[in-house]
C-alpha cells in the first residue's frame, strides 16, 4: 500500500450503484474458476491506458462466467449471496490482491518487495486454486512472476486496475483517478498482463479498496468486466500476527465466502503463514477451495 492505507473496504458508495448480483452468470470469454463477496480490506497500485479486453486463459476448459451488465451498461457486481441456503455447498474462494501503485517504482528500486513468491509457492504446495487480482503496475515490475501465475491452471488472473488509484473519493487515502481515465486504467492493466505473458486472464475487476459508486461502474462497464467484492476481510494488511489473521478468516468463512488477502510482502508480511493455517483447518471443516469463476458458475 502506497500510502500506508490500512484495510481497504468493499464499500459501495454513492447513488444507486448497479445491482449487486450473486447469480445469473452470462457467458463471456474463456476459462478458470472462483468465488464471491463484499466487505473491507487493505491495498497498493498503478496508471491509465486504452483498449484491450480480457483474454482467454489456460486455467481450465469452458467459457468464464460473467454477469449481465447493469442499467446503462454499468459493470455488474458479484458478491456472496446473503443467504445461500442450508444445503449450499461448502465452497470458499481465497483471493489475493497483488498490489503496486503507479508511483511505487522508486520504492521497489530501493529494495521494497511488493511481491510474495513464498505465498504463491505455498498455494501450489497446498494445491489451493485461487484468483489473483493483479495491478498492471505489479505485472510490469514482476513480469516473470506474473507470467508464472498467469500460465498456471491452479490460478486465474483478474484485474485490479493499472494504477491502484481510487475510483471514488475518500478511499483509504488513495490518490483518486479522474472519471474520464477509469476505463483506460482498466484496459491498460489488461495490456500489461498480455505483455507479461499472462494467459489465464478472466474478465473480473476488483476496485482498489473495493470503493465504487454508480458512476465508477458505468465508467468501467464498456470494458466488459464483472466487478468482484468480498465478504470476509482477512486483516492481513500490515498485520504482524499470522495467527490473528487466520482466526479472523476462520471466524468469518461461510459457504460461498470470498476472502480477500494480499500478495504483497511489504504490506502483508504474514499472509503466507496465515494461509498455511487457514487451508488445513477449512479442509478439516469440510470446505473445498474454488476460484471466483467457480463460484460464479454456481
Amino acid at each position: 500500500m502506497c500510502l500506508l492505507v490500512a484495510a481497504l473496504a468493499g464499500c459501495s458508495t454513492g447513488d444507486g450503484a448497479a445491482p449487486v448480483a450473486s447469480g445469473s452468470p452470462s457467458a463471456a470469454p474463456s476459462p478458470a474458476p472462483e468465488a464471491t463477496g463484499a466487505a473491507r480490506s487493505p491495498e497498493p497500485t498503478g496508471a491509465a491506458g486504452a483498449s484491450a479486453p480480457p483474454g482467454n486463459g489456460a486455467a481450465g476448459p469452458g467459457r468464464v462466467p460473467t454477469l449481465a451488465p447493469g442499467p446503462g451498461g454499468a459493470a455488474p457486481v458479484f458478491s456472496r449471496a446473503k443467504d445461500p441456503g442450508a444445503g449450499a455447498p461448502k465452497l470458499v474462494a481465497l483471493t489475493f490482491d497483488a498490489d503496486m501503485t503507479a508511483d511505487q517504482g522508486p520504492r521497489a528500486a530501493r529494495g521494497e518487495r511488493f511481491d510474495n513468491p513464498g505465498l504463491i509457492a505455498a498455494l501450489r504446495e497446498l494445491k489451493v486454486p485461487a484468483t489473483v487480482f493483479m495491478t498492471g503496475r505489479w505485472a510490469e515490475e514482476y513480469p516473470g512472476q506474473a507470467r508464472s501465475i498467469g500460465t498456471d491452471p491452479l490460478f486465474e488472473t483478474a484485474n485490479h486496475s493499472y494504477s491502484h488509484h481510487a475510483f471514488t473519493p475518500d478511499c483509504y487515502g488513495l490518490p483518486v483517478i479522474a472519471r474520464t481515465d477509469m476505463r483506460a486504467d482498466v484496459e491498460r492493466a489488461f495490456r500489461a498482463f498480455e505483455k507479461a505473458g499472462v494467459r489465464n486472464t478472466v474478465p473480473y475487476f476488483r476496485f482498489p479498496g473495493g470503493c465504487h459508486d454508480a458512476a465508477a461502474l458505468r465508467a468501467v462497464g464498456p470494458t466488459g468486466v464483472t466487478a468482484v467484492q468480498w465478504d470476509v476481510v482477512s486483516g492481513d494488511a500490515f498485520a504482524t500476527d499470522a495467527d490473528a489473521v487466520a482466526e479472523q478468516v476462520l471466524a468469518g468463512v461461510r459457504p460461498g465466502s470470498l476472502v480477500v488477502l494480499h500478495c504483497t510482502r511489504s504490506a502483508a508480511p504474514v499472509t503466507e503463514p496465515a494461509v498455511r493455517r487457514i487451508v488445513p483447518e477449512l479442509r478439516r471443516r469440510g470446505y473445498t477451495f474454488a476460484k471466483v469463476s467457480d463460484l460464479m458458475r454456481g
